[in-house]
């Protein structure tokens, strides 16, 4: 009953993030960005604002400028959270890859630098006033979640042990169609749910600022508005009559 239940769950939770994320990116691609309002100093080229998204993404560059606090906190959480993702990648792969065999060591204690991090960045939400002010419930459940996730799994990592040829197994038997037992460790079980919950809730919170940095028009724009004229797509077609002088 808990390998079906667990396996519908995760099933579902897959399909509503997969469509909420397509759906998200699909709406911030096709919103138009009606004014030329790149942060300034902006790059002037393609080529330049590749580069700044590049130092925006790997770096944090604009959060370093206006908080080392904050950056400190943010960079720690990302980094070590993507450590940790990618070391749970042995979990679905066999063979395991070699480089993912080699960031096991790096992931394992990514843990407790995620979970530094996060404590950092939630601790800023209640000491800072302007972010105080700014926070609402769903910040707090949202971190919240995200620190459960964390502790679950460091507990299990460092104090009660499961059995990972087991978990493998059920990884391996979702992507496969092929359902294999799911241990019963209650920490175990609890750690899946609130992955699960994070599945699900992640298109329709704050956190698709992930994706979203991508389409931020402050970010991908290049300060050009003297070389190339600007116009969004709804002005080019109330323009179009104008010039050919079928508009008053």
């Amino acid at each position: 009953m808990l390998t079906t239940v667990f396996a519908i769950l995760f099933y579902a939770a897959t399909a509503v993030l997969a469509v909420g994320l397509a759906l998200k990116i699909y709406q911030y691609a096709t919103v138009p960005a009606p004014l030329k309002i790149p942060t300034t100093p902006a790059p002037t080229t393609t080529g330049g604002v590749v580069w700044r998204m590049c130092k925006e993404v790997v770096l944090f560059e604009s959060l370093f400028r206006s908080s080392k606090w904050t950056w400190i906190f943010g960079w720690m959480f990302h980094a070590a959270l993507l450590l940790v993702v990618l070391r749970h990648l042995r979990y679905f792969t066999e063979p395991v890859w070699f480089w993912v065999v080699w960031v096991q060591p790096f992931g394992t204690y990514a843990a407790w630098a995620m979970l530094i991090g996060l404590g950092g960045l939630w601790i800023r939400r209640f000491v800072v006033d302007r972010v105080r002010y700014i926070t609402g419930p769903s910040d707090h459940l949202m971190l919240a979640l995200l620190a459960g996730i964390g502790i679950t799994g460091a507990l299990m990592r460092f104090s009660e042990r499961v059995d990972i040829v087991a978990l493998k197994g059920f990884v391996l038997g979702l992507l496969r169609f092929d359902w294999q037992p799911l241990p019963g460790d209650p920490l175990l079980v609890l750690h899946l749910f609130l992955v699960i919950v994070l599945m699900v809730v992640f298109p329709f919170s704050k956190l698709l600022h992930a994706p979203g940095l991508f389409f931020s028009p402050t970010r991908n724009q290049a300060d050009n508005p003297r070389e190339r004229r600007h116009l969004a797509i709804w002005a080019q077609e109330l323009e179009r009559p104008a010039q050919t002088g079928g508009g008053e």
